[in-house]
């Protein structure tokens, strides 16, 4: 029985109920099963998210297990195994100077963490003047204030300007869409100065902190920054004093096929935030992770930093993401992700790669993305109007695949893009059917908006 039509509403980002869409019943593997018996294949981890699929056996025994002894120890009260265990398997991915954290419960908090050690730093360093971010336009980084004012996300950022803090928005860092004159080889360079000419405008004694997902995800629909941009932008952030923020929270924890995903790039950030994939969506869980260079400042003169909430440091959510990092460990399923990562794409270019409305698929690891267009040569975009990007949703809900499409990755309006993020302990066999799935539905879609 189909109950899903490629004409329903977008379902709402609250909390009320949407009739519009199925109701889950149970999870096994990569797979996702209904109420009604219908059958799923989560080729995007949901929202990039369940690295190691649902129900796994080992993890969900591990929760029970931290269930029977205690819920949560108050961080401020008690420490505990799996807040410690956790902290040395980060500890150990990261390098030997990011030995402190704070343990969240989820993105936003933990990019609001991120903000928030870079005001203090600043402020006990002698320096309370560096108040100001820096961050890039098609970016999304959350949904708390903070995260949300050096995000830029039209459809998201709508409803709450003016009660956003003011923050400086550059360039997309995007070769395949680059600033107007910008040749594609010299976008990394160009952005990396349009970085330093904006420090230099505002005065780089009231900059604390740029930020920046090294694979922008949601707004951009998976964008790997071009090859030495993160080298120079940390250049430019060591010359005036500003901290750099990398945002992980979607890309790193191994979804690139790299821990960090900025380690792709041989460069380590003062601050990060993690989340989605260090705990795989069992229990909410993300981390802010400082640099020593920063820890030492704020110990010193602070005692630490000034965050955190009643919350930090989980005790059941620290005991999920321990269970889940050990897997990941164990299975080399890094090393899995690092080789079929580039294989997926290839296999996608070669199956849809006859659709003419193809634009790029892109991505690192088992993070992904596609872009649609309404001309190859000239980049066009479908009208908004025509919601390709959520026809290409619902035909694949109605085909048992879960992708994460988005719209608006140009201009916050136009622009259609689908993300593939799948566990990274998908089989093979599960892999031909993601793109099986995918292209069937997307030449639904297409045919539906009568280009196909």
């Amino acid at each position: 029985m189909n109950h899903l039509t490629h004409d329903l509403p977008q379902p709402a980002h609250g909390e009320v109920p949407d009739s519009s869409l199925p109701k889950i019943a149970c999870g096994r593997g990569s797979r996702l099963f209904d109420v009604h018996g219908k059958d799923y294949i989560d080729g995007s981890g949901g929202p990039a998210v369940f690295c190691l699929g649902h129900a796994h056996p080992e993890v969900n025994e591990a929760i029970k297990r931290q269930l029977d002894r205690v819920a949560h120890g108050y961080r401020y009260n008690f420490t505990s195994d799996p807040l410690e265990e956790l902290t040395e398997i980060i500890a150990g991915h990261c390098g030997p100077h990011f030995r402190r954290m704070i343990f969240t419960t989820g993105g936003s908090e933990a990019v609001e963490s991120a903000l928030k050690i870079a005001l203090h730093y600043h402020s006990v360093n002698g320096e309370p003047s560096r108040r100001r971010f820096i961050a890039r336009r098609r970016s999304w980084h959350g949904n708390t204030l903070g995260a949300l004012s050096v995000s830029e996300f039209k459809e998201r950022r709508d409803p709450f300007e003016g009660s956003l803090i003011p923050v400086s928005h550059l360039s997309p860092v995007n070769a395949y869409r680059p600033p107007v004159g910008v040749a594609p080889a010299d976008v990394a360079q160009y952005c990396a100065q349009e970085l330093e000419r904006e420090i230099v405008h505002l005065g780089s004694r009231n900059i604390a902190a740029f930020i920046f997902e090294p694979v922008v995800g949601a707004a951009g629909g998976v964008v790997p920054a071009p090859a030495g941009y993160a080298r120079l932008v940390r250049d430019v952030c060591d010359r005036h004093g500003v901290l750099l923020i990398a945002d992980e929270v979607m890309c790193g924890a191994g979804r690139c096929g790299t821990w960090r995903a900025l380690a792709y790039d041989g460069v380590e950030p003062d601050v990060m935030a993690i989340a989605k994939g260090l705990a795989g969506g069992y229990i909410p869980l993300g981390a802010t992770i400082y640099h020593e260079r920063v820890s030492a400042v704020l110990e010193a003169k602070a005692g630490g930093p000034m965050t955190g909430h009643t919350f930090t440091g989980h005790t059941l959510a620290c005991a999920a993401g321990v269970a889940v990092q050990r897997i990941v460990a164990r299975d080399r399923l890094l090393q899995r992700v690092a080789t079929d990562g580039p294989q997926l794409m290839q296999r996608l270019r070669e199956r849809l790669g006859d659709i003419e409305f193809l634009g790029e698929v892109r991505g690192r690891g088992f993070f992904i993305g596609l872009e649609f267009v309404a001309d190859r040569v000239s980049k066009e975009p479908f009208p908004a109007s025509l919601d390709l990007h959520h026809r290409i949703r619902m035909r694949s809900l109605e085909n048992g695949l879960i992708c994460y499409p988005m719209g608006g990755n140009i201009d916050g309006i136009a622009g259609d893009t689908v993300i593939l993020a799948p566990p990274y302990n998908v089989s093979a066999s599960e892999l031909d059917e993601i793109i099986d799935k995918l292209e069937r539905s997307v030449r639904q879609a297409l045919k539906d908006i009568s280009v196909a």
